[in-house]
């Protein structure tokens, strides 16, 4: 491997040691400790590779300054990753094995379970000849999201530490909390952090670029039944768990999750929980079109509305919380992110392909808060689960696109 691929996979394997799964179930931000001691041990570790103005606050997001080297004007951009990572999968003890020089066959990522990759399953790795993949042993998630986008940043720092010949405008950096749980970035302080856009590192295949993603909010419906003996339930009983069924059954199957992809959007019924007195229904809306969108949560309170006349001695209510909006309006409003961005891929020989992400990022989050934030593929791919792997050569594109971004901003 190259200097940048080994510094890249040597501090991917540091920081993967440390556990920091994110828990959906708690309130607290962060949702875990964990995410708290990472925190520090990389404001701990950013002085040295040549930040400045290094602060981490009260809810463990970290900030720092990459001071200008130039006197040329530039706008002040921002780069993102998140220090948390799925609770999907065990996050706890990773091992990931480098695989290098990819020579075009079966990837084994654990024997004794019978895991393997290739590129019958697993396409893109057609795409990976001759390059230095990175996977989990099988027992784990790989954390290369998000923990490659940061190895990435720490390592675009440090370069440019030893190579002020590369000029550049001031440059902000930020790490995140709880992105996988969607709750943490609502408390990043973007007015202060102060860049003008910025990008997030964080995401797939070499040259997809995410400018748009899912409309979304979380709902819980709440079904309040009448309980009585069964043996005398003959036109009294409501019984909460039967209804709860009947509104999930009732919702069409081709606007499931498994039933749909690209620009489609969907319902998913994520939790049901309850007994003869009450039960509760959780579950999220998505799509792409803010219109369509709406119509989904309207027809869902109309099977809502149907069921009550169905089950007159139920009370069944649905309240619906925001997460997040699509962001592409506000980008091709606000185009200069996507422009700069641009430029940026050709000049590292990049042919770019610009997506809709089929979910959410904290970009779209502060997209919305006034700082326009696409997405920069980060090099992994199958996140969320034992068969997530990287590639270190589409991840050193990355480091390339970077350098180009901050060059470009003071030779416009």
């Amino acid at each position: 491997m190259n200097d940048i691929k080994q510094e890249l996979y040597n501090r991917f394997v540091k920081y993967v040691s440390v556990d920091t799964t994110s828990d959906p179930s708690q309130k607290t931000t962060p949702t875990t400790a964990s995410q708290m001691m990472f925190a520090k041990m990389l404001a701990d570790e950013m002085p040295s590779l040549g930040f400045t103005d290094v602060e981490m606050d009260e809810y463990g997001f970290v900030t720092a300054t990459i001071a200008a080297n130039t006197d040329a004007p530039a706008p002040v951009v921002g780069f993102f990753a998140h220090m948390d990572t799925v609770s999907d999968f065990n996050g706890k003890g990773i091992c990931p094995q480098l695989h290098p020089n990819y020579d075009g066959g079966r990837v084994v990522i654990n024997e004794e379970k019978k895991m393997y990759l290739s590129p019958d399953t697993t396409p893109n790795l057609k795409l990976c000849l001759g390059h230095d993949l990175v996977t989990s042993d099988g027992t784990t998630i790989l954390g290369g999201d998000d923990k490659i986008g940061i190895s990435v940043i720490m390592t675009f720092a440090r370069y440019l530490k030893d190579h002020p010949e590369v000029k550049h405008g001031k440059i902000r950096v930020a790490f995140t909390v709880d992105e996988e749980t969607g709750t943490g970035i609502a408390f990043f302080d973007v007015k202060r952090f102060g860049a003008d856009f910025a990008y997030t590192i964080d995401g797939g295949t070499l040259g997809e670029i995410d400018y748009g993603n899912f409309n979304a909010d979380k709902f819980k419906i709440s079904i309040v039944g009448k309980n009585c003996h069964p043996g005398s339930a003959k036109d009294f009983m409501a019984n909460p768990v039967r209804i709860a069924a009947d509104i999930v059954s009732s919702w069409p199957e081709n606007r499931l999750p498994e039933t749909t992809d690209k620009e489609d959007g969907f319902i998913l019924f994520m939790g049901m929980e309850g007994n003869l007195e009450q039960a509760i229904l959780r579950g999220i809306v998505r799509d792409h079109d803010l219109n369509k969108f709406e119509a989904s949560k309207q027809e869902l309170q109309q099977i809502i509305n149907h069921k009550l006349e169905k089950y007159p001695n139920a009370k069944i209510s649905v309240t619906f919380t925001k997460q997040y909006r699509n962001m592409r309006d506000v980008l091709e409003a606000h185009p200069q992110a996507l422009t700069v961005l641009k430029k940026a891929l050709s000049a590292a020989g990049v042919d770019y392909k610009l997506a809709q992400v089929r979910g959410g990022t904290d970009g779209a989050q502060l997209t919305f808060r006034g700082l326009p934030t696409p997405n920069i593929f980060a090099g992994y791919e199958n996140p969320h689960g034992p068969y997530e792997w990287l590639s270190l050569d589409w991840t050193e594109k990355v480091f390339h696109i970077m350098k180009n971004i901050v060059t470009e901003l003071v030779n416009k």
